[in-house]
């Protein structure tokens, strides 16, 4: 706006005086027109004075009846309201000159901030002091107004305004890298429990090949987990300082209108650094095809770091940079969304991309655990991962991770079934040295035990799994879990059977069984598996186990004591009522059939204690009574014959302490010493 001129501002000062006196003096016409006509060749400016001084209308008499006074009082009211409207329009003026010169002012002190950091290109705000970023965003909150008006500054203000962003771009990237913390995730982690399996035998395994599997012992639900990493990741992802600072940067390039240049470096630096938290929890990126070529020793520990990682992203560091993306842009929901899912994306898909690639390796059964753990972390922690994305995101996520859940189910059933296939099949042929355990009965039992580890998620991936119509157990239902357990320990009980007659020996078919079943029975004794099947089927095997035991006795000792049979022999001890020809080669024979029990039933193995105690008592309650029955009612026939201890050779004592070295599974015995006959 142009300023007045000092001729005109002159003009107007003269004008409000002459103003001032008619309306003063002014009490006669005639002494209006003389003092006009004194004013006006005073001034010649004044002579348009004598045109505020025009005849009034009729209604300005006044009620004396003369014109003048009124005409004059008119007049000067006149004259003064059009002065003071001149001087409000004048003092306007003179305010908004002022106005735009203070904007002005305003605009080139921020012009100066901006370009001083700009001509600084290799120093950092953030990194030079408090005050000077607080200048900076200062001059970008003036910056900002300026751009928002329709001030004929605009132009030199977004000019300085697109200046100033592209440093807040450089500055909030740096924050960002600056600000974020390498996490350490190894007390983050679940308990595990390590079992021992023995590898499925094989037609050329001669023996068991110890493998391990790690199990997760109730691992932390997202809830639990929570409670005791989230708020350590939350605050640890990026400094509670740098995030507030960052939060102050977002906000003045949302409201710049740079907004998506804002999200680019977000997304560009967060997807990096969360990528590397994959990485320092064990989880590469790894195409299918590279998963398939894995040996499954590195896929084993591949798949375990997945189960515990997955736990550890979802549930503490997804949260956590939900948390901080939600402080860095208050300012927009749309692009706080925005900005959250292209951040994660890459991360979630990396995670849920190998549990795909797990869906289609080739079965075997070692890897069911693992599937069956990745199953349960994928379920455990799919609410809270559905409730970190919104709209199309979330629907993109939900879809890839149920799907996987899907295919994982059908890898976890298919496994379980070719598992008791490979049960049924298993064929191979060598018996086992001393009738002891068979590695299948210890690996198909551990397998199963780890089964009910499982029994939430299995029952559900199993409910198809009845096929046999309203199956049941001692008449109550039973679960798919349950029938699925009692199906394949069926199979395992038919293999031990079928094994058993690989033994020539009939009394080594039954120690066989006993140690076999028995050990059946303490493990779903000792587990959960006691609840799917319940007392009445422990009670039938323990009571399999006993007759067992009486066949052992039938089938190792009937000979045994055939030979102190009363037959042939005399009653009364007389050498008239027996012959010692048949007495001697009684004897004989006992020895002979002893020893020979003996030497191969001391290498027999049967490793419960108990069990082992119990058919010792039983073998001495048979033998030895009927022994020292025996030598009582005939040792007087040999008593002073030649070489009678030839064939009394053993005390009763003596038999008691050889049966007590049977089924401990000692090698390389001695022959059985010899000791006198107690008179």
């Amino acid at each position: 706006m142009a300023t007045a001129t000092p001729r005109a501002d002159g003009q107007e000062k003269v004008m409000a005086a002459a103003q001032h006196i008619v309306k003063s003096l002014a009490t006669s016409k005639n002494a209006a027109d003389d003092m006009i006509r004194i004013l006006s060749g005073f001034d010649n400016r004044l002579s348009s004075i004598s045109d505020l001084f025009s005849p009034p209308p009729p209604s300005s008499v006044d009620q004396s009846g003369d014109p003048t006074t009124a005409a004059v009082e008119v007049s000067v009211d006149s004259v003064s309201e059009a002065g003071e409207d001149r001087e409000i329009e004048i003092l306007g003026d003179i305010e908004i000159e002022e106005g735009i010169a203070e904007a002005e002012a305003i605009l080139e002190d921020a012009e100066k901030v901006v370009q001083q950091w700009d001509d600084s290109s290799d120093s950092l705000i953030w990194d030079s002091s408090p005050s000077a970023a607080g200048d900076y965003l200062s001059a970008v909150d003036e910056l900002i107004s300026f751009s928002a008006s329709s001030s004929s500054l605009l132009g030199r203000a977004e000019t300085a305004l697109q200046i100033s962003m592209t440093r807040l771009e450089d500055e909030f990237r740096h924050l960002l890298l600056r600000g974020a913390v390498p996490l350490a995730f190894d007390d983050l982690h679940g308990s595990l429990r390590r079992l021992s399996l023995s590898s499925f035998p094989s037609d050329n395994d001669d023996s068991s090949t110890s493998i391990e599997v790690e199990h997760h012992d109730h691992l932390p639900n997202c809830e639990d987990h929570a409670r005791f990493s989230l708020d350590r990741i939350s605050s640890d992802l990026i400094h509670p300082e740098a995030v507030a600072e960052l939060a102050a940067i977002a906000d003045r390039m949302i409201r710049a209108g740079y907004g998506q240049e804002l999200c680019q470096v977000y997304v560009n630096v967060r997807r990096d650094a969360l990528l590397e938290s994959l990485a320092a929890l064990g989880v590469d990126k790894l195409s299918i095809d590279e998963v398939q070529r894995i040996e499954w020793g590195a896929l084993d520990v591949k798949m375990k770091k997945w189960i515990q990682a997955l736990k550890v992203v979802v549930c503490g560091v997804l949260s956590g940079e939900r948390c901080i993306c939600d402080q860095i842009f208050a300012a927009s929901n749309e692009l706080k969304e925005e900005c959250f899912a292209e951040a994660t994306k890459g991360c979630v898909l990396q995670l849920l991309n190998f549990g795909d690639a797990i869906t289609i390796v080739r079965r075997s059964s070692e890897k069911l655990f693992r599937m069956l753990g990745m199953y349960e972390a994928l379920a455990d922690v799919a609410t809270e991962l559905e409730a970190l994305f919104v709209g199309e995101a979330k629907e993109f996520i939900m879809e890839e991770a149920n799907g996987i859940l899907l295919r994982l189910g059908d890898a976890i059933r298919g496994t379980i079934t070719e598992f008791g296939n490979a049960v049924q099949g298993e064929s191979s042929r060598k018996p086992l040295q001393g009738g002891e355990i068979h590695p299948l009965t210890r690996y198909v039992m551990n397998y199963i035990g780890l089964l009910a580890d499982y029994s939430s998620s299995l029952n559900f991936l199993l409910c198809d799994y009845v096929t046999d119509g309203d199956c049941s157990t001692g008449g109550a239902s039973i679960t798919p879990l349950a029938y699925c357990v009692l199906k394949l320990i069926t199979y395992l009980e038919v293999k031990i059977e079928e094994k058993s007659k690989l033994y020539e020996d009939g009394g080594m078919q039954y120690i066989f069984l006993m140690n076999n079943i028995l050990y059946i029975v303490q493990k779903v004794k000792d587990s959960e598996l006691k609840t799917f099947l319940g007392d009445n089927w422990i009670r039938k095997r323990r009571g399999q186990i006993r007759q067992y035991a009486t066949s052992y006795l039938r089938a190792s000792w009937t000979k045994v004591l055939s030979f102190l049979r009363d037959d042939g022999l005399g009653g009364n001890g007389s050498s008239s009522s027996a012959s010692k020809t048949i007495l001697k080669e009684r004897f004989k024979n006992f020895n002979l059939a002893f020893e020979e029990i003996y030497r191969t039933q001391t290498t027999w193995k049967v490793p419960d204690p108990q069990l082992r105690e119990e058919l010792k008592i039983s073998l001495s309650e048979m033998v030895i009574p009927a022994y020292r029955s025996f030598v009582g009612r005939f040792r007087g026939q040999l008593d002073g014959g030649r070489h009678s201890t030839k064939y009394i050779k053993y005390t009763p004592d003596d038999l008691e302490n050889h049966v007590s070295d049977l089924f401990e599974g000692l090698q390389g015995l001695p022959n059985i010493p010899r000791r006198k006959l107690s008179l």
